[in-house]
């Protein structure tokens, strides 16, 4: 049996919303509700939650853990993006996104997230729509296969990778996780003293582009940030550094050109107790801004400079697939 799902930087987080017992405060992925249940219970008597996760299988069971809460927790099957949406003019007190893949996820065979185990090859977290990260092996080129293993996944050997997929759908349509794990660490060849499987960056980057996660990232955490009220936080845990650049971009943006307050000027990280317990908390990164006393509702200004609103088509910087080995 896998672990259960333990929420990342829980007291931290708690510490940086500084949650108070009322008004409305938000969890726009709240998974299978660890730190939505922690937020019900520091808002008391009177604080409300609306809770939102794109995946329903994992928002039933969050559903589950809320209900002792009654009425105080909303939930819906929403992606965070349409938060400036959904509140209707509502000003929260405290907005906390949670980027990561649950543990739960992770542990589920027929999700396809995790090469641990063997299971179709999925990766989405809407089950309802979209291409599975098989469709998108079996059918993208080399050449679109080793850019989008680059970008997201930052893998130097990308196009050796891309390459030993196509050549090995060209035999038989990749099904499993454990197909494309194997086809991977065949054609990754990382050094022996490395901790890393050589199949995560790859998994990785196919989890990203088939999920849209940095799709907009930056562009939905600003106009959520002007969602709140006034002197209202928001938390933002990612998991690897394409989202906490996102993160860090669009939170210096608010502050440089809005008047927010950052309260954080670098990711908090979990501690060494935190890491032993749980192994998977380790590149947990949490950073947290606040919206300046101006009054709830009050139109800001236009922040300066520019934030990146889409990661689709973009590059880290450094050398590309066409100089991998």
């Amino acid at each position: 049996m896998g672990r259960g799902h333990e929420p990342v930087l829980l007291v931290e987080t708690m510490q940086l919303l500084a949650v108070r017992p009322d008004g409305l405060y938000v969890d726009g992925t709240v998974g299978p509700g660890g730190h939505a249940q922690e937020l019900l219970a520091r808002s008391a008597p009177s604080g409300r939650l609306l809770a939102l996760d794109r995946d329903a299988e994992t928002l039933a069971k969050a559903a589950t853990t809320l209900a002792p809460f009654g009425e105080r927790a909303r939930l819906l099957h929403a992606d965070y993006r349409a938060l400036p949406r959904l509140l209707a003019g509502e000003a929260p007190a405290g907005v906390l996104l949670d980027l990561g893949v649950s543990s739960e996820q992770l542990n589920s065979p027929d999700r396809g997230f995790s090469f641990a185990r063997e299971g179709p090859l999925d990766m989405r977290m809407d089950r309802s729509q979209g291409e599975s990260a098989a469709d998108v092996v079996n059918r993208l080129p080399a050449e679109d296969l080793a850019n989008l293993i680059y970008r997201y996944g930052e893998e130097r050997a990308s196009r050796r990778v891309a390459r030993a997929i196509v050549a090995a759908r060209e035999r038989a349509p990749i099904a499993t996780t454990a197909e494309l794990a194997a086809i991977v660490r065949r054609a990754a060849r990382t050094s022996r003293r490395s901790r890393l499987d050589p199949a995560t960056r790859t998994f990785q980057a196919l989890r990203i582009h088939v999920n849209r996660e940095l799709e907009g990232l930056g562009a939905a955490l600003v106009a959520i940030a002007r969602c709140l009220a006034a002197g209202g936080r928001m938390a933002v845990i990612s998991f690897h550094s394409l989202e906490d650049r996102e993160v860090k971009q669009a939170f210096r943006s608010l502050a440089g050109g809005e008047g927010f307050r950052l309260l954080t000027r670098k990711p908090v990280r979990p501690g060494a107790a935190e890491r032993l317990a749980n192994p998977r908390s380790r590149s947990a990164r949490l950073r947290a801004i606040e919206r300046p006393e101006t009054g709830s509702g009050e139109p800001l200004r236009e922040p300066k400079g520019r934030t990146r609103q889409d990661a689709e088509g973009t590059r880290p910087r450094g050398r590309g697939p066409e100089f991998a080995a």
